[in-house]
């Protein structure tokens, strides 16, 4: 029997002796098997030899990982004239890039691992009560927004941020959430720094958040701002797409309307939309209201 095997498989140094190693692997067979990974770990396979870079490349691989609703996602993301002509992995790789729509207040791309969609909304495309009057909103430039720039709010009585968006997201569960800053940041001799001097009222009442869908769901909560200084990411709400091929439209506000007191001293700066139990950056969780 060992003789058997022997001459099978080929022992070093004998006549005729030839090695097999994964190189020697049909490509359908590594493509086969490599289609069930995440992305990450076929790009990771990509590099073990020439046999597994072309398997990683095949369309069948990447297909797979895209949204059902990719061509309408790259007709969106593209402004050429036949982008579907690309490979599944161009097309990936295309839609994993930041992608600016709607006169470039609106961004999406691609979430790698869980293969949903992200999206960020920038200020500039929120409705904001008194953005106009000077004495109480600026639009202020910063290198701490994909935007750079950021509506900062001195003082006001009535502070009310609302927002709308119809997109046909990939099938799935989401989480949206504004992005929040305490404090005006900016830099001295190289370093950065917040000035606090306009925060005030965020700790008397909370803000309010709410987050309607087209298909009747409703999303309230309410939080206390805190931690100057840092860049804060407010729960605003869930939602869920079960239908990729129709448009999903959300609604969602934030407000503290107690004209009581004053408030200010924030900095808003977009409104995120992630696949839930994404986590990109400080997450504060909110009081669900009934």
């Amino acid at each position: 029997m060992g003789a058997g095997a022997s001459s099978v498989m080929g022992l070093e140094g004998e006549a005729g002796g030839q090695q097999t190693g994964l190189g020697d692997l049909p490509e359908s067979c590594v493509a086969a098997v490599i289609v069930h990974l995440d992305p990450p770990e076929i790009c990771r396979a990509a590099r073990l030899n020439r046999t597994f870079r072309r398997a990683a490349s095949a369309d069948l691989v990447w297909e797979t990982k895209l949204p059902s609703n990719y061509p309408r996602l790259l007709a969106l993301a593209s402004d050429e004239k036949n982008p579907h002509k690309k490979s599944c992995l161009e097309i990936y790789a295309r839609l994993c890039r930041p992608n600016r729509f709607d006169g470039g207040t609106k961004e999406f791309w691609l979430e790698k691992t869980s293969g949903g969609i992200c999206m960020l909304i920038s200020s500039k495309a929120l409705l904001i009560t008194g953005i106009d009057d000077r004495r109480y909103w600026n639009y202020i430039p910063t290198e701490e927004s994909r935007f750079h720039t950021v509506a900062y709010l001195q003082q006001t009585w009535w502070f009310e941020v609302d927002g709308e968006i119809d997109f046909c997201f990939p099938a799935g569960s989401y989480s949206l959430f504004f992005r929040l800053h305490l404090g005006r940041t900016t830099k001295r001799l190289g370093r950065r720094i917040c000035i606090t001097e306009h925060i005030h009222g965020w700790d008397i009442k909370p803000v309010r958040f709410q987050l309607s869908t087209s298909d009747g769901h409703h999303f309230r909560s309410k939080c206390y701002l805190e931690k100057p200084g840092s860049w804060i990411l407010y729960h605003a709400g869930d939602f869920v797409v079960e239908n990729s091929d129709v448009s999903t439209n959300l609604k969602f506000s934030m407000k503290q309307i107690d004209c009581t007191h004053t408030k200010g001293g924030l900095c808003v700066d977009s409104v995120l939309i992630y696949p839930k139990g994404f986590r990109g950056g400080n997450v504060f969780t909110t009081d669900t209201m009934t």
